[in-house]
């Protein structure tokens, strides 16, 4: 079976046996001393925290980073051990982090599991997904929540690691998932060892990455909230954070328990959710009323309580504001017994995954038929500055638009192919910009597209429509656009 890279196109034949253990112990026997610690999951939150630990200002450890072995996720194994970091984002210290990794020799990535029989810490940073269900037009019809490949993975940590290990839960989970959960797997594992239960130390400290400009300092320097199933337990992750976080920059937070914790990500998540769901039916109100609600909210955000009230958009996209509502919503319902979810975080979630919905109906009223149209879209990543397309809700506003017939261009600077599409991106902006099309429209936050070295380059097109899903442009480049092409906004009615 092969792995194919997404970020260089290069294939990798995979193993056939699932067996590091030679070369892990090579690695460790270079590093005698040092403390262990080995991530679980080499995604967008793992391979970044990796770096983060190999580079820890407290204490110098060994890492090993652990995934699957499996199409998606081994390549990234292969790159990183050969130089090549699976991400890219607009944060200088990815690289700065990673040749240093590389220079110290102290990171090394592996698919198995026997890496977790050596670590000191284990650091839980894998998907838990849901699994919604979606009618047209990206209508929520339903939901569940598959915890199977989520208890697999501590099970494969329960039957490696030390008695005395102290595993940090990073992902997001319903609360209740540690206690009710993750706790039960890992004692039932011991036991079956026949190890003691009482050394073990289970902790809870969510992440709240931001991929982006300021990706590293989104876990290094940023407030980190924490708890442990026992006093020993949240100690013993104190320790631990104190030498990755940097304290005198940000707080360490300790909370009564693991459920707070959890409860704690889920919450401030589904309120982010909730603030942009409410915007969205304001943006429509806008639209009607020949309003500029950019105005409008900047103008409101003058006054200090309101400084967070969000503006229009394309859509809700990545990993956590699609989701985590739903999944404090299942907690409730399915860990604590509740006869009723929290129908408003449902609801939030149900009103933003129909936002590009939204944003295709605004463009078809103010152009019409789209079909036959050619279109270019700029930026297909969920988030600016970032080559994340999980749960992008240009996906959606892409599907719509081919449902309507029309004809795409893609560019992206940061996605060269769009794994969920099965499509090749164009990078070179000035290729994709020169190509005639009817519409271009900005799709994504990439701070490359709204730089005055790109509105020349809009301006030298033909006569066309130009529409800002994000209401990235500035009143003076909307003016110089405007005179040569029609430039529409979503969440304005002025224009």
């Amino acid at each position: 079976m092969v792995s194919k890279s997404t970020l260089t196109g290069k294939e990798y034949v995979m193993p056939s046996v699932v067996d590091d253990k030679q070369a892990i112990e090579q690695f460790l026997s270079e590093h005698n001393g040092k403390p262990i610690v080995a991530i679980q999951g080499l995604g967008f939150v793992g391979a970044v925290m990796a770096l983060v630990c190999a580079n820890a200002h407290g204490k110098e450890y060994c890492v090993i980073g652990v995934d699957r072995l499996s199409k998606e996720s081994y390549w990234r194994i292969i790159s990183l051990n050969e130089g090549v970091f699976p991400l890219i984002a607009e944060d200088p210290k990815i690289e700065e982090y990673f040749k240093n990794s590389r220079g110290q020799g102290n990171f090394y990535a592996t698919f198995d599991t026997e890496a977790y029989a050596y670590a000191d810490t284990i650091i839980v940073d894998i998907n838990l997904d849901v699994d919604k269900e979606s009618g047209d037009f990206g209508t929520l019809t339903g939901y569940e929540v598959t915890l199977d490949g989520f208890r697999k993975a501590i099970q494969a940590i329960g039957e490696k690691c030390k008695e005395d290990v102290l595993v940090l839960v990073e992902t997001t989970v319903p609360p209740g998932t540690c206690q009710k959960i993750v706790r039960p797997i890992l004692e039932d594992c011991l036991k079956a060892r026949s190890l003691k239960t009482d050394k073990i130390r289970l902790a809870h400290s969510y992440e709240r990455v931001m991929p982006g400009p300021q990706y590293i300092d989104s876990i290094k320097n940023f407030p980190r909230v924490y708890s442990g199933v026992n006093t020993e337990s949240a100690d013993a992750a104190e320790q631990f954070l104190n030498t990755i976080i940097d304290t005198e920059k940000c707080t360490l937070t300790r909370l009564e328990s693991t459920n707070a914790t959890e409860m704690a990500k889920v919450l401030e998540n589904s309120y982010r959710a909730m603030n942009i769901a409410f915007i969205v039916e304001w943006s429509r109100f806008a639209e009607e009323a020949g309003v500029n609600l950019y105005e409008v909210v900047r103008a409101i955000r003058n006054r200090p309580t309101h400084t967070n009230i969000m503006l229009p958009g394309i859509g809700v996209g990545g990993y956590c504001l699609t989701k985590d509502p739903l999944l404090a919503s299942w907690s409730r319902q399915k860990l604590f017994g509740s006869p009723t979810g929290l129908s408003m975080s449902e609801i939030s979630v149900a009103t933003n995954d129909k936002m590009p919905d939204f944003a295709y109906r605004f463009l078809e009223r103010q152009f019409g038929s789209l079909a036959g149209k050619s279109i270019l879209l700029l930026g297909v990543s969920y988030r600016g500055d970032v080559g994340d397309t999980r749960f992008s809700p240009v996906d959606l506003f892409y599907e719509c638009l081919i449902h309507a017939g029309a004809e795409l261009d893609l560019h992206d600077p940061y996605v060269s192919y769009w794994a969920e599409k099965e499509r090749v991106v164009e990078q070179d902006l000035g290729k994709a910009i020169n190509k005639a099309h009817h519409i271009v429209v900005l799709s994504a936050g990439h701070s490359l597209y709204t730089k005055n070295e790109t509105v020349n380059m809009l301006m030298d097109c033909d006569t066309m429509t130009v529409y800002d899903t994000i209401g990235a442009y500035s009143p003076d480049q909307i003016k110089i656009l405007s005179t040569k092409h029609s430039v529409k906004v979503l969440g304005r009615g002025d224009l």
